[in-house]
């Protein structure tokens, strides 16, 4: 296969996961149903390939649970469980800037900015998916910049745990200003090469998403009458 064909697979499965991740959060899709591989090739236009891949990633966030016999279930999410990973990717991710501060080069220092004003334009629209790629550009390059492959490594893998999550809190009112701000107050931080102030600022931008997950969701219980997707145990 040629890499621009694995490319559009990787785009199209990017687009379904999104689209799966927005169902289930509006309650759309809800906790306990099937998600049938050719049902939902067919709902997006797409061959099973890339709805196998963006099932898969979402069975790793923990949105969705293979079941032997019984294929991919909506998984039911406590908001406990996602806090818990919030809180503990708040911890990683104030680890990375606050080394990051110390140690990025001009280069990285560089592509970051270019990251922080890209996602300028995101905001203005509303664009949610292109704020979110944006976003994760963002905090990967800050990982990177930390030169500890160990710390990098492990704090992506919460992250890939968090994806979904990370997305869905974007769709809370007024989320995508608030958040690139908060990137802002990081950035200058960074430049002032202030690493603990870095890291109270990530920390707190962690939990700010947190908190919008969680304010987003009480928001689509009201309004749809429907029990949360991420409720309380």
């Amino acid at each position: 296969m040629a890499d621009t064909d694995l490319d559009d697979t990787g785009l199209l499965s990017d687009r379904i996961r999104n689209a799966l991740t927005d169902a289930i959060s509006s309650g759309e899709l809800a906790p306990g149903t099937m998600l049938d591989e050719q049902q939902l090739a067919a709902r997006y236009g797409a061959s099973r390939t890339p709805v196998r891949e963006a099932l898969r990633q979402l069975a790793t966030s923990g949105m969705v649970e293979v079941r032997p016999r019984r294929g991919v279930i909506v998984r039911h999410v406590t908001s406990d469980e996602v806090m818990d990973m919030f809180e503990t990717m708040a911890e990683l991710e104030a680890t990375c800037v606050r080394l990051a501060t110390y140690r990025i080069t001009p280069l990285e220092r560089s592509r970051l900015l270019r990251i922080h004003e890209a996602s300028e334009a995101a905001v203005e629209t509303g664009d949610v998916d292109g704020y979110d790629a944006l976003n994760r550009e963002f905090h990967e390059a800050i990982y990177r910049a930390a030169h500890n492959d160990f710390l990098a490594e492990q704090t992506m893998a919460v992250r890939t745990r968090l994806n979904a999550f990370r997305r869905i809190q974007l769709r809370q009112a007024r989320r995508l200003s608030v958040s690139r701000a908060e990137h802002d107050a990081v950035m200058r931080a960074i430049a002032q090469g202030d690493g603990d102030e870095a890291a109270r600022r990530m920390r707190a931008h962690m939990l700010n998403a947190a908190s919008a997950l969680d304010s987003y969701i009480a928001q689509q219980d009201l309004a749809l009458g429907t029990p949360a997707p991420f409720a309380k145990p």
